[in-house]
């Protein structure tokens, strides 16, 4: 074991120690969980105003509840490998994609593009809500928001 005066000469020497490496987990951990609470709450006002926004169209409420899972089918690029699954995923489960939808449903005076592009952008924010976040190619529930499917314990 290092003291505190060896551990600081490391540091100086770019070498970090256990004590460095525990602390700035730590830190990062704590720093982490509260930028994912942020994260979640702005997903879940976009899941409520997407949803709000299609309760004031004259969409049906069966096919909204009927299509909510739709872009969910992205996960079959899993079935190829993780790095095919996250990019599918990811196209499908990024804002970008629905709200240009959405802007081109309002200057084209389209109905159903407006219906299935707020449906659209109400899953994504479920998803994330319930800590589904963009994937990394590592695996699906390494997100950016954190590890979204905890293992079992087993004692």
């Amino acid at each position: 074991m290092m003291s505190q005066h060896m551990q600081d000469k490391a540091l100086e020497g770019g070498v970090i120690t256990d004590r460095l490496a525990t602390d700035k987990l730590t830190t990062d951990k704590l720093t982490t969980d509260k930028l994912t609470t942020v994260l979640r709450v702005e997903a879940l006002a976009a899941f409520v105003l997407a949803t709000l926004m299609y309760a004031h169209t004259d969409g049906s409420w069966g096919w909204y509840f009927a299509l909510i899972l739709v872009p969910d089918l992205s996960m079959l690029g899993y079935l190829i490998n993780n790095r095919v699954g996250a990019i599918c995923y990811n196209i499908v489960h990024s804002y970008v994609l629905p709200m240009l939808c959405f802007i081109a449903a309002l200057i084209l005076n389209i109905s159903l593009l407006e219906w299935l592009s707020l449906i659209w952008l109400a899953h994504i924010g479920l998803d994330r809500t319930l800590g589904y976040g963009l994937k990394y190619a590592s695996g699906f529930a390494n997100t950016h928001l954190g590890i979204a499917i905890k293992k079992a314990q087993t004692n």
